[in-house]
């Protein structure tokens, strides 16, 4: 997008640019001109484009951006390197959390997506080498699978008692002043400092009015990951100093002990520095001190002192919850469409709770799938005639397609019937297109082994 419109020229490599690029490289004070650079552009665009947003408060679509865009993108990098640019509020929305609640996210403009995108880029390999190995949050090459191994690891050691400490909107409390202090020991360009400023303090849009932002960061951009790692290195450092063993993925960690007189100790401590140091608020009511059996994390729980993992009792309702929506039996959509939207959800659910090591998770998730999927079958056929016909076409023999689809129980009492499972059997619904969880799960046994 970005090339087609401005290509890179080439510069020659005199003794001027070399003496300049040994000082950048010691005193980092050009790095508007990286951000603004053609090819980091087209990344950052690349990467915001696949994550197909929502619109800004501006209502430019993802497909209307690059017409837009590519008329105004010289005028927009001359601002960027004057530093006279100044971001558009963000769009404020609510999103209903897991455990109840509500969270605050903000929908930039596209354009303040892909800048800060840019940013981000620019920025990530200047600060993530430094952080802590035992955070794994909106990091390259990391994840929350990395930290659940960790956790399983730290608790094989001889952990067995643990401070699971929640941050009480840790977003939007972050102060503005201490996270540009810990930004600007790496970053010297004060046209850059200027506009993470200006991207901080640029405001949200709450029913067409503009409402200042004088403390925390935008959940939903780009660059808000990058300055909660950068926020929260400091704590993870002073974790380390201390000798002890956590795993913080974002702004949810847990920091282990041997014994509950230590866990009680760390809390007291680690609650204070949290307090006065870092200016953060702990929630208390989701805090707590417990035994490693049974902790959960990250969607997963851990039993045993081996710490054996298994996919956590809220995860598996919410899938339960999610697969219930897709098959609802009057939802009035065609099989075929359903079963391609489970496929694209039950895909992402396996590949990330693949580490639970019980096959019995996935056999009994299929058990209750077909169940499910069976009764959409038997609303969808309807009428006692068409059920008859749909049985006897199926292999059902005419007494028993009578006895069946003349009932008048419910669908899901009769998708548990001989009869109904005879007809729409296993080979029946893998060839219809249904997941079969299991089989996804074992191929994943090469990464359990090793991981």
């Amino acid at each position: 997008m970005v090339s087609k419109l401005t290509p890179p020229q080439p510069r020659a490599a005199t003794s001027a640019n070399i003496e300049k690029s040994a000082l950048d490289e010691s005193y980092p004070n050009s790095l508007m001109e990286e951000v603004v650079d053609d090819l980091n552009m087209e990344t950052a665009w690349a990467r915001v484009k696949a994550n197909r947003g929502a619109p800004g408060p501006d209502g430019i679509t993802v497909e209307m951006f690059p017409e837009w865009f590519q008329p105004r993108w010289q005028q927009i990098k001359v601002q960027l390197l004057a530093g006279t640019y100044r971001p558009s509020p963000a769009r404020r929305v609510s999103i209903d959390k897991p455990d109840g609640g509500t969270r605050e996210l903000g929908i930039p403009n596209l354009l303040e997506r892909v800048i800060q995108q840019a940013i981000a880029l620019v920025l990530t390999p200047m600060f993530d080498p430094e952080f802590s190995e035992s955070s794994f949050g909106y990091r390259p090459y990391r994840s929350a699978q990395g930290a659940v191994k960790q956790i399983q690891k730290i608790i094989r050691d001889g952990r067995r008692w643990c401070v699971d400490m929640d941050l009480s909107k840790f977003f939007d409390l972050v102060q503005h002043d201490k996270l540009m202090a810990k930004v600007g020991r790496k970053v010297r360009d004060k046209r850059l400092l200027k506009l993470i400023g200006r991207f901080l303090r640029g405001g949200v849009m709450v029913d067409g009015l503009c409402q200042p932002t004088e403390k925390g960061t935008i959940q939903g951009s780009p660059l808000s990951p990058l300055l909660s790692n950068i926020y929260l290195d400091d704590f993870d450092k002073e974790l380390e100093k201390r000798g002890l063993p956590f795993v913080r993925y974002a702004d949810d960690f847990v920091i282990f002990t041997k014994t509950e007189v230590s866990a009680r100790r760390v809390f007291r401590t680690v609650e204070r520095f949290l307090v006065t140091r870092m200016k953060l608020k702990v929630n208390r009511d989701k805090s707590s001190l417990r035994n490693t059996d049974g902790l959960e994390y990250v969607g997963y729980e851990f039993h045993g002192y081996g710490g054996q993992i298994r996919v956590s009792k809220k995860s598996l309702a919410r899938f339960h919850k999610k697969a219930s929506e897709i098959f609802r039996r009057n939802r009035g959509v065609s099989m075929a469409s359903r079963m391609k939207e489970f496929r694209s959800y039950a895909n992402g659910w396996i590949a990330y709770f693949a580490h639970d090591g019980r096959k019995t998770t996935f056999i009994d998730l299929d058990k209750w799938l077909r169940r499910r999927v069976r009764a959409c079958y038997w609303k969808d056929w309807c009428f006692p005639r068409t059920r008859v016909s749909k049985l006897m076409s199926l292999g059902i023999s005419r007494q028993d397609a009578l006895g069946f689809g003349c009932s008048r129980k419910g669908e899901w009492r009769l998708s548990m019937t001989s009869g109904v499972q005879r007809a729409l059997s296993i080979e029946y619904l893998t060839t219809a297109g249904l997941v079969c969880l299991e089989e996804r799960w074992q191929k994943f046994a090469p990464l359990r082994r090793t991981a």
